[in-house]
C-alpha cells in the first residue's frame, strides 16, 4: 500500500498547484485539510481550488458544510480517514493538503478523546476574552492547564480558547486527555512535506491575490455570505478577509483600510502558521520555492524518493 502523502504550508504558498501536482504524479485524490474551505459559500475569499483546477483530478471535502455549522478537527478527521480507506481501497493514493495545522496533528500525531463543548463553556470563555483580551485567556488558560498552556505560542489565541474551553466543560486538563491519544494514521503509512517560502516574498503574494479575490467578486460573494445572518461567533464567519468586508459593508470602515486590514490579518496569519509547521512538523522535507518550476521539480525529488 503506498503512502498517503500531507502536504503542508501557509496561505497562499502554491499548495494547490503542487497536490495537483502530486496527484497526477501518483494517480491520487485530493482531501481538503483547510478549516475554512470545507464551508460553502466562500469559494473565492478562502482560495478554495477554482472549478479549472477541480476538473483535473478528484477533490474532496471541498465546500461540504453549511456556515451555520461547526465543523471540529474531530468531525473533519472522521470525514477524512473514511476518504482515505475508501481511495485507498480503489487503488489510488490519498492527498491530503492545506494549512490547518491541528488536522495534520491529529493524523500523525493523535485526536485527543474531549467531549463537545456546550454552549456554557462557549458563553464564559468569550466573556473572559470580552473582559481582559488575550492576557485573560492566556492567564485563565494557566490556571486551568498549565501544561498545555506552555507550548501556546504567543498570541495563538484559537489555541487558547480551546484550553479554556475544554477545561470549563470537563474539569480537566486538555493535556490530559492528550496524554491518551495515537496517531490516527498508522506509522509508515504516510509521508509529508511542508512549503516554507522565503517570508517577505509570501508576504507580497498575499497581498496580490487578495487584490486577485477582489477582481473576481469576493466583495459579493461576501455581501451575499453577510446577508444570511449568522452568529458571528461561528468559525467560518472568521475566514480571513470575511470580518473586515463585512465591517465596510456595513459602513464601519472605509474600503481601502478594510482591504489593507484582511491583508495584514493574512500575513499574521501565515506567520503563525509558518512558526507552527517549523515546530510541529521539523522533520518534514521542505520545498523552499515560490516559483512554480522550481516548486514541482523540489515535488518530483520528494515522490520519487518516496517510492524507494
Amino acid at each position: 500500500m503506498s503512502p498517503a502523502w500531507l502536504i503542508a504550508g501557509p496561505t497562499a504558498a502554491g499548495k494547490t498547484a503542487l497536490a495537483i501536482a502530486a496527484a497526477h504524479r501518483l494517480n491520487g485524490e485530493i482531501i481538503n485539510a483547510d478549516s475554512m474551505q470545507v464551508y460553502d459559500g466562500l469559494h473565492l475569499i478562502t482560495a478554495r481550488p477554482s472549478a479549472e483546477e477541480e476538473a483535473q483530478v478528484p477533490h474532496h471535502l471541498f465546500g461540504v458544510a453549511d456556515p451555520a455549522e461547526r465543523w471540529s478537527v474531530g468531525r473533519w478527521s472522521e470525514a477524512a480517514l473514511a476518504l482515505v480507506a475508501d481511495i485507498r481501497a480503489r487503488g489510488r493514493t490519498p492527498i491530503l493538503v492545506g494549512g490547518t495545522g491541528l488536522y495534520f496533528h491529529a493524523l500523525t500525531v493523535g485526536l485527543a478523546p474531549v467531549p463537545e463543548i456546550g454552549g456554557a463553556a462557549r458563553t464564559q470563555t468569550a466573556a473572559i476574552e470580552a473582559e481582559g483580551g488575550l492576557a485573560a485567556l492566556r492567564q485563565k488558560a494557566e490556571a486551568l492547564d498549565p501544561v498545555a498552556t506552555a507550548r501556546v505560542q504567543p498570541g495563538d489565541r484559537q489555541r487558547l480558547i480551546r484550553i479554556v474551553e475544554v477545561g470549563l466543560e470537563t474539569g480537566k486538563a486538555l493535556s490530559e486527555f492528550q496524554a491518551d491519544t495515537v496517531p490516527l494514521l498508522a506509522e509508515g503509512h504516510w509521508r509529508g512535506l511542508v512549503i516554507e517560502p522565503e517570508r517577505e516574498a509570501l508576504y507580497a503574494r498575499i497581498d496580490r491575490r487578495f487584490d486577485q479575490m477582489l477582481d473576481q467578486g469576493a466583495l459579493e460573494e461576501v455581501r451575499a455570505f453577510g446577508e444570511r445572518g449568522l452568529d458571528p461567533d461561528l468559525p467560518a464567519m472568521k475566514a480571513l478577509g470575511v470580518p473586515p468586508l463585512l465591517a465596510y459593508l456595513r459602513g464601519e470602515t472605509g474600503f481601502d483600510a478594510a482591504v489593507e486590514l484582511a491583508k495584514r490579518d493574512s500575513r499574521r496569519y501565515a506567520k503563525r502558521q509558518l512558526t507552527w509547521f517549523r515546530n510541529q512538523t521539523a522533520s518534514w522535507p521542505r520545498i523552499g520555492s515560490l516559483e512554480p518550476g522550481t516548486a514541482q521539480a523540489a515535488l518530483e525529488t520528494l515522490l520519487a524518493d518516496g517510492e524507494t
